[in-house]
């Protein structure tokens, strides 16, 4: 290799010889571990020069390097633990991790045991990553951007996820992270009604203005208004909370999964209605206070981040340093030099995490995330810099939705709130703050899974209409 710098040692040529590249490029792009910094074909041949050589330096002194190297050539998974220690703050001059402080309405604190810490990231010139994805992504997967896309073999000692004092990085002692095949959900027919209704868009488009829509009923599909409706992240009143509470208690994800629940409704042709990825995951809206700013980012990436930076977006980054605002005051000026490297956002496995990468927390309100720990409607968490959290899984969704078919159209359409989320930046809001509505935070964005509300679609218009009809009275 030309870029192979003088003096390597011929153990760490061989192990060089073994990297993959991603498909259709002539070298490994972007960052290893989802840094995502983006280089030039030299520059990252000596980067992964340099990882190797630390890798190749430790594993010496514990005799490991032999088995590292036969499980690479062999590409087998019956091979040794090759391990390194898992804290490797002082090694590598990292500071300690965090973790993910939470509160409900109530303004109670508490760390939950679910919460991941990000330390034992090892830094290899200027760039970070957990130790298991840097080699993972060296020796296996190029296009790996996570470690929630990675899975320990049952038989590897010291997976990551394990959280002991040494850590293994085996690349064949991990597996890719499989998106699970969410099964259909069966949905009574009512041909008489679906004869004579409108699309749904249509339907809601039809309503007049000054319509009062029960359960604070949200636009469908990928529409975002330029003025957020009050939905159920409103906390200026009861009626949602109340709601929202209503279709929680009904039931935990494993109680509600599909094969523990039969359709009620007898004598009724039951039609499989079944989910499938949308073209772009998510759409995301930028709002400053109460009104939106910038056009709508479809996301069609896996991993993308929403920043602060003046570049311009492209698929895998949502910038909003160059986003303008007539109507921009000196408190949303201040937060938006603070936004920096933001967030970013992993959709893998059916699962969708956040992760701050900022130097100041995030804040989230995810009504998926808040149901699976049984928090209250309204909880937001906080995200501090460097911590992640999971705020939306598709299989528990799909338990919820099967359940709700069962309960009605309105219990169904209730679930559209289920799929938007709002984060707010630098700034949080409710209980513990002065702001107590995401509108009243200075930079905050809004985020629409497009996979459950297009799969709701669907549900909704094999259902037919609600029992109760929309009126100016209702």
């Amino acid at each position: 290799m030309s870029s192979i710098l003088p003096f390597t040692p011929p153990v760490v040529k061989r192990l060089l010889g073994w990297k993959k590249t991603p498909a259709g490029s002539g070298g490994a792009g972007g960052g290893i571990g989802g840094v995502g910094e983006q280089n030039g074909g030299g520059q990252e041949e000596k980067w992964c020069e340099k990882a190797v050589k630390s890798l190749v330096k430790k594993l010496k002194k514990t005799g490991q390097l032999d088995e590292l190297e036969k499980a690479i050539s062999t590409q087998n998974s019956n091979t040794k633990c090759v391990t390194i220690p898992s804290n490797c703050s002082e090694l590598w001059g990292l500071g300690s991790g965090h973790t993910i402080e939470q509160w409900d309405s109530a303004g109670m604190y508490g760390y939950p045991d679910h919460s991941r810490s990000l330390d034992g990231r090892l830094q290899v010139s200027h760039r970070k990553g957990l130790p298991h994805v840097i080699y993972c992504r060296l020796w296996r997967w190029p296009d790996l951007h996570s470690h929630h896309e990675l899975r320990a073999i049952d038989t590897c000692q010291y997976a990551f996820n394990l959280k002991k004092d040494e850590v293994c990085v085996n690349p064949y002692h991990y597996q890719r992270v499989e998106t699970p095949v969410l099964p259909p959900v069966l949905v009574p027919r009512h041909p008489e009604i679906l004869t004579e209704l409108p699309p749904l868009d249509d339907l809601i488009n039809s309503i007049p203005e000054n319509t009062n829509f029960p359960a604070g009923i949200d636009p469908p599909n990928n529409y975002i208004p330029d003025t957020p409706p009050p939905g159920y992240m409103s906390e200026d009143g009861e009626t949602n909370d109340q709601q929202m509470n209503q279709s929680m208690e009904s039931g935990s994800p494993a109680e509600m999964s599909p094969s523990n629940l039969s359709p009620v409704s007898h004598g009724l042709d039951l039609q499989p209605v079944t989910y499938s990825e949308p073209a772009f995951w998510c759409s995301i809206a930028y709002y400053e206070l109460n009104q939106r700013v910038g056009e709508t980012f479809h996301a069609s990436q896996p991993s993308l981040t929403v920043d602060g930076f003046t570049d311009p977006s492209n698929s895998e980054r949502f910038c909003l340093g160059l986003l303008s605002n007539v109507n921009r005051n000196a408190t949303v000026e201040m937060t938006r030099r603070h936004i920096g490297r933001g967030v970013r956002l992993y959709y893998i496995g059916g699962e969708v995490f956040a992760e701050c990468l900022s130097d100041s927390a995030i804040f989230v309100q995810s009504p998926n995330c808040n149901q699976r720990y049984g928090w209250h409607p309204a909880t937001v968490c906080k995200i501090p810099p460097g911590c992640n959290l999971k705020i939306f899984n598709n299989q528990e969704f799909a338990a919820l939705l099967a359940q709700s078919v069962n309960q009605g159209f309105e219990a169904v359409y209730q679930l559209t709130r289920m799929c938007t989320i709002r984060m707010s930046f630098v700034k949080g809001w409710g209980a513990e703050y002065r702001r107590q509505t995401v509108t009243s935070t200075p930079c905050w964005i809004e985020l629409h899974l497009n996979g459950p509300l297009q799969w709701l679609d669907k549900v909704l218009t094999q259902m037919g209409s609600p029992s109760v009809r929309c009126s100016s009275m209702s």
